[in-house]
């Protein structure tokens, strides 16, 4: 299992990683601009947050524990998912397109953000979202023939896997600690939240699912995947052999 100190390691390698030639020229048809363009916008701008109700949340924390290193940690996620934030936006800017300041779904999940102080909660919200994120960009890959699109693309990929497994080790440690009697809650509220905001991010984005070759069917049978994977190796399994096979 990894430590706050092997995180800040990994984020720290991984930001030397150079996974996108820039030098090449977007080539994107009018066509696919139509299909992705408005869920492009949208996730650049959720991608762009400073992160700082994430950091408070963490800093408590982490002065909770007693692991001021899981802080640094924190620091170096926001920092590459800022990463994606620029990476797109730079995107948008080569295509000529703008970048957006508002979004429905931006502003309801900012707001929650914003009243989230639980470390439990963060952890949560990001497992799902970034869940979410993995077959949008995958998806967004597929629906475009643009070479310089599709190195974004891989590039948030590959993070979006180890920003999963931070979030997922963080969750179990913090359900482990918790009593029986909130165990037995909070797997149903996980597994309600978990479900709600799949739905949500699917109404936001199905244009570019659908693009992408994900139906509504197959898009929910790819989160339930990922939901076994997290969420229910974390609440619903004893077995910690169970949670290191499946990751």
């Amino acid at each position: 299992m990894f430590t706050s100190k092997k995180w800040i390691a990994h984020f720290e390698s991984n930001a030397t990683q150079q996974r996108v030639n820039w030098n090449l020229s977007p080539k994107i048809s009018a066509t696919e601009i139509n299909t992705i363009l408005a869920s492009l916008q949208a996730w650049q701008l959720g991608e762009t947050s400073d992160g700082a109700h994430l950091l408070n949340a963490s800093a408590k924390y982490a002065l909770k524990i007693g692991d001021p290193d899981y802080v640094h940690a924190v620091k170096l996620f926001i920092k590459e998912e800022q990463k994606h934030g620029n990476n797109l936006g730079k995107y948008l800017d080569r295509i000529h397109h703008p970048k957006i300041k508002k979004n429905w779904g931006d502003t309801l999940f900012r707001k929650i953000r914003y009243f989230n102080t639980s470390m439990e909660l963060w952890t949560l919200a990001v497992i799902t979202v970034e869940s979410a994120a993995q077959i949008f960009y995958q998806c967004l890959k597929d629906a475009t023939g643009c070479t310089l699109l599709k190195q974004i693309c891989t590039d948030i990929l590959i993070d979006e896997a180890y920003h999963i497994d931070f979030q997922t080790e963080r969750l179990g440690i913090i359900f482990d600690k918790k009593t029986a009697f909130s165990k037995a809650i909070l797997k149903n509220f996980y597994t309600f939240f978990f479900f709600m905001t799949t739905l949500v991010v699917w109404m936001a984005h199905k244009k570019l699912f659908k693009a992408g070759s994900v139906h509504f069917k197959k898009f929910i049978r790819k989160m339930k995947y990922k939901y076994i994977k997290t969420i229910f190796c974390i609440a619903f399994t004893k077995s910690k052999l169970v949670y290191t096979m499946v990751n």
